[in-house]
């Protein structure tokens, strides 16, 4: 048995890096869209939260269906689907004139296509090939959750600026059109990589006790531990993240120089996320977590601080401070799901674990956007986002203790 991940193992890594990072990247797009939504359409902000809300929680939904696809399919049949999806969603995003057009395909077709390059599909294979670096591995693949968001601001405003916003999708389908079939072929042979075992005298996180299926998972507490720390920390990042840019503007911010901060800001999820799963590894999957909580509870509490548009300095620590912790939380949940509930049966049970991430993403887009037309202001959200972290941390704690 090998005792240390290969080359090819570190190889399936680098892949799903890219093919999640260009998911990735064409969904979180949609934070700049949704002011031109507004100008175009006179949507108010619950309305063009929409789209985006009922995404995360379809996405939420569907990843059980996700987990056993891929459980049966494998990487490359889902990266071809889910490629196919996006580039579908986008044509159609480009010609639409309605909501519910909208709702639709950026909310069902592009939202389940980027559930089959996603983590659900990853994991699994990424667990099975990594044993004392799976923290390290999962942390890698998750950072380019962070690092498509971060680009995705910035080129999606300079698409809009320069060709308009159905332009700009134009311009995205037949990016994610050229790349199907490259993304797919990178997991051709990702079934052949063999699994590894730790080194003799390798301190690893402790592995599952038996071989757990769906129902046996659902009947422990750390299950739904799991769920609510999904549910809380995506409540916590979605009450600010589809908002930020509109927050900005409104405030008094230029579009460009607010998606270059907000999108540097993002960057820093890369570094942020690598570090959080490699500490997860040496000091536990539960103090790692805490620590980027009180990040991005500082970073969501700075927003609250912002009046007005020559408050640049407060700006950047409110997009440093949540971009750095933006999908650090994913490598600890992920890895600990995988510690605790690992074997055959991951993917499926990972898919229902993730509903409760979709669900509290839905919760968050669409509940800023509600607070922001009830209130004129998007500083109860902020406030809510910060509770909603705390909240995480004390179920994440929770934890620490063994499965019985």
């Amino acid at each position: 048995m090998i005792t240390r991940p290969s080359r090819q193992a570190w190889l399936i890594v680098a892949a799903g890096f890219l093919a999640f990072t260009v998911s990735a990247s064409l969904m979180h797009a949609y934070t700049v869209f949704i002011l031109a939504f507004i100008a175009d359409f006179a949507w108010t902000r619950a309305e063009a939260s929409l789209a985006y809300s009922v995404g995360q929680v379809v996405g939420g939904i569907t990843s059980p269906l996700v987990g056993g696809l891929v459980d049966r399919l494998g990487a490359m049949r889902m990266v071809l689907l889910g490629g196919l999806l996006l580039t579908i969603g986008l044509v159609g995003s480009a010609m639409a004139t309605a909501l519910w057009q909208m709702v639709f395909l950026y909310g069902v077709v592009m939202t389940f296509g980027a559930g089959c390059i996603g983590m659900v599909v990853f994991v699994p294979l990424i667990s099975r090939l990594f044993v004392a670096q799976r923290g390290l591995a999962i942390s890698v693949l998750q950072s380019a959750n962070g690092f498509g968001r971060a680009v995705s601001a910035p080129l999606a405003q300079i698409l809009v600026d320069a060709h308009g916003w159905r332009g700009a999708y134009w311009i995205q389908a037949g990016v994610m059109g050229v790349l199907v079939l490259p993304l797919a072929l990178m997991f051709r042979r990702a079934g052949a990589v063999a699994p590894v075992s730790p080194p003799a005298g390798t301190a690893t996180p402790a592995g599952p006790s038996r071989e757990w299926t769906l129902r046996a998972a659902m009947s422990t507490p750390h299950f739904w531990l799991l769920f609510l720390v999904y549910m809380l920390t995506s409540i916590g990042s979605f009450l600010v993240s589809l908002h930020q840019i509109a927050f900005a503007v409104g405030v008094g911010f230029d579009p460009l120089y607010a998606a270059f901060v907000l999108g540097t800001g993002a960057l820093l999820a890369l570094p942020g996320v690598i570090i959080t799963g490699s500490m997860s590894d040496v000091i536990g999957r539960e103090k790692a977590a805490i620590v980027t909580y009180l990040i991005s509870m500082i970073g969501s509490a700075a927003a609250l601080l912002i009046h007005a548009p020559d408050q640049h300095i407060m700006l950047w620590i409110h997009a440093c401070f949540f971009g750095i912790t933006w999908g650090a939380r994913g490598p600890a949940i992920t890895a600990k799901t995988a510690d605790l509930f690992g074997g055959r049966r991951l993917g499926t049970i990972l898919g229902v674990i993730t509903v409760g991430s979709g669900l509290g993403a839905g919760i968050g887009a669409w509940g800023a956007g509600l607070l922001f037309d009830l209130t004129g202001s998007y500083r109860l959200a902020f406030w809510l986002s910060v509770a909603s972290y705390g909240l995480g941390a004390v179920a994440f704690w929770a934890l620490r203790k063994p499965v019985r």
